[in-house]
């Protein structure tokens, strides 16, 4: 399998990182996102993504784009356990919402970090405010999951839905945004970090570094 990887990616990080639990085996195609725009290039748009967005895989000849829908991929066709994305539809139901959660943390938290480390021109102060309305919903959330002796997502055991929003959460300090008032997402955020085959990125350091 081939992934067009960009190391400094959250999303393509989510793809590495699932890739990891599943022990499967990853050639990763580097690309030069910023600042040599690579994804926008001809060759990348006309053969590989004509969104020119990362990360995309390229899994014996299926291509694929789009991180959260690469993780249902990944995990429908390489977890012989079912763990990560299980078949119940209920979990199922509640893994999609946890991914448009995803995409709405990428809106904001990954937004403020694209302002302050490549000078994109978003409103950074909306991106922050809104990465602070979702990060209080999701504390709120894992707050109350603990209380219930629950301390993922959607169940009693990680799933995709926590790879899809981890990577973001993890990088918010580099968008200029605290997690000092979100402490169950803190602990959310440690226990991820502590799971077998745990793989970092620059920036979301393994335990053991």
């Amino acid at each position: 399998m081939k992934l067009y990887n960009y190391e400094l990616s959250g999303n393509c990080y989510k793809v590495r990182l699932l890739s990891s639990f599943l022990a499967l085996d990853v050639e990763t195609r580097q690309i030069n996102f910023y600042p040599g725009r690579e994804h926008k290039a001809a060759w990348f748009t006309e053969t590989v993504n004509p969104l020119g967005q990362l990360p995309v895989i390229d899994d014996d000849g299926y291509v694929l784009r789009d991180a959260q829908a690469i993780l249902v991929y990944l995990a429908s066709r390489y977890d012989t356990q079912r763990s990560w994305y299980p078949d119940d539809p209920q979990v199922r139901g509640q893994i999609a919402a946890w991914l448009a959660t995803a995409d709405e943390i990428t809106r904001t938290a990954s937004a403020a970090r694209l302002h302050d480390a490549m000078a994109y021109p978003f409103d950074i102060e909306d991106c922050r405010a809104g990465a602070h309305r979702v990060f209080g919903f999701v504390d709120d959330y894992l707050a109350d999951a603990e209380i219930e002796g629950r301390e993922w997502l959607c169940g009693s055991a990680p799933t995709i839905a926590d790879i899809a929003c981890f990577p973001y959460v993890a990088l918010a300090h580099e968008g200029g945004i605290s997690l000092d008032s979100y402490p169950a997402l803190r602990r959310w955020i440690d226990r991820i970090r502590h799971l077998p085959r745990f793989i970092g990125m620059p920036g979301i350091f393994s335990p053991s570094l």
